[in-house]
């Protein structure tokens, strides 16, 4: 991981050369960030990711060979995991879930404002994922749709009323900073409860909170 002073170290992984250089184009353009390599597939990515040590993977999920999903596993099982975010479009993309599963940090969608996916980048290396509550609602639609609930409507019923609250922002896309504004306490604190929840609940990304925060919701509605 980097200090918040040094510049955040970024692998892009795409199959698309025209995708890798945009992407390229808007992060090296921005301050604190460098690209430090361009990878055509997920092998190459795991591959220049062992030897650059990036602290950011920003990767496609369809790529020939070894998907987005399988580096992801590889990367993540790695001796110095970097963050992984996955760029997706939603509208053809049915392997998001596998994508979580095998320890994705985040999701950012293909069309990105460049704005929004410079800022998205920066909270990951400073420990925060912020993933737009669109996004978060497209996961849970994409686990229905496959049948691939692992949410039952009583699963948060173990979580105090504090932690539902900090869990419901969550799922909003808040970042600490955020709830900790919100439900007027100090970051540490909020903090705190997301670890608390993580335990709880078994988990061990905002991604996942987020996600079963919502699939219990639209279970609890459905009834």
């Amino acid at each position: 991981m980097a200090q918040l002073t040094d510049p955040i170290r970024v692998l892009i992984a795409d199959d698309e050369s025209l995708m890798r250089a945009g992407l390229r184009l808007i992060l090296d353009g921005a301050p604190g960030i460098v690209v430090v390599g361009e990878a055509v597939d997920g092998a190459d990515a795991v591959g220049q990711a062992h030897r650059l040590v990036p602290d950011l993977v920003l990767t496609d999920i369809r790529m020939p060979g070894c998907d987005g999903i399988e580096a992801t596993r590889r990367l993540r099982a790695g001796a110095r995991p970097p963050r992984v975010l996955v760029l997706t479009a939603f509208d053809t993309d049915d392997f998001v879930l596998d994508a979580l599963e095998a320890g994705a940090d985040g999701f950012l969608l293909k069309d990105t404002p460049p704005d929004e996916l410079v800022a998205a980048l920066r909270q990951a290396a400073a420990g925060t994922m912020t993933i737009s509550p669109t996004v978060l609602r497209r996961l849970v639609t994409v686990a229905t749709r496959h049948g691939r609930r692992t949410t039952t409507p009583d699963l948060l019923a173990g979580l105090s009323d504090r932690e539902h609250e900090v869990a419901e922002r969550v799922a909003q896309g808040l970042s600490n900073t955020q709830i900790a504004q919100d439900l007027y306490l100090s970051v540490p604190t909020v903090k705190t409860h997301i670890g608390r929840i993580f335990t709880k609940l078994g988990i061990d990304n905002r991604v996942q909170l987020a996600i079963k925060f919502l699939e219990s919701r639209q279970q609890t509605t459905s009834r």
